[in-house]
């Protein structure tokens, strides 16, 4: 354990208490964020939200390319990021019975019980029609195994400047949509999808 100072009683040993907590710490995953316990709540308290399953959608439109995509687990909820070069841009979010490929209508099969149709106002290639997002699999746009929510995330392709993103999850759950600005001319688009109601 390098750079940890672990404090020694009298007998040169190290303490209970220090061994406790440096075997929390070390328990912790890289990435996990820690949410503090609270006498007396239960982890599906702490979880409610009451952010309803009805399509969201922004009234304003951005510009700019979409640049990558990613995914990550919290306790409450899976997330995905959409990473956006230019402004915050326009999005529509809302659970649907399929999902078909943008200008042709081709099915984009899903995992999982309910599907969200993922619509941003940013295209995946810039003004010359180069790529700015390439994922190595369109159909497993990121690894989610393991994910309490989530079962797959898939493009259904980019076209007249907007981007549809097929999101496979376990079932019709609660989902938030919101805009990040930064770092830089970066900004984000979060979809949140709870674990539970």
């Amino acid at each position: 354990m390098s750079g940890i100072r672990i404090r020694t009683n009298r007998t040169n040993r190290p303490s209970i208490r220090t061994l406790v907590a440096i075997m929390a710490v070390a328990a912790v995953p890289v990435g996990a964020v820690a949410v503090p316990a609270v006498a007396g709540t239960s982890t599906s308290a702490a979880c409610s939200t009451a952010w309803g399953s009805l399509p969201e959608a922004s009234s304003f439109r951005g510009t700019g390319t979409l640049t990558n995509v990613r995914t990550g687990r919290h306790d409450c909820f899976d997330r995905v990021v959409f990473d956006v070069k230019g402004a915050p841009s326009w999005f529509r979010v809302e659970y649907v019975k399929s999902i078909g490929t943008v200008g042709q209508g081709l099915p984009v099969p899903l995992r999982g019980g309910a599907k969200l149709q993922i619509v941003l106002s940013v295209p995946s290639y810039d003004d010359e029609g180069h790529s700015t997002y390439n994922p190595a699999n369109p159909k497993e746009l990121s690894n989610v195994t393991g994910y309490r929510t989530f079962r797959q995330l898939a493009t259904a392709g980019s076209f007249e400047g907007e981007t549809t993103i097929g999101l496979g999850v376990r079932a019709r759950l609660p989902f938030r949509v919101f805009t990040v600005a930064g770092p830089g001319t970066t900004n984000r688009i979060v979809v949140d999808v709870a674990h539970t109601w």
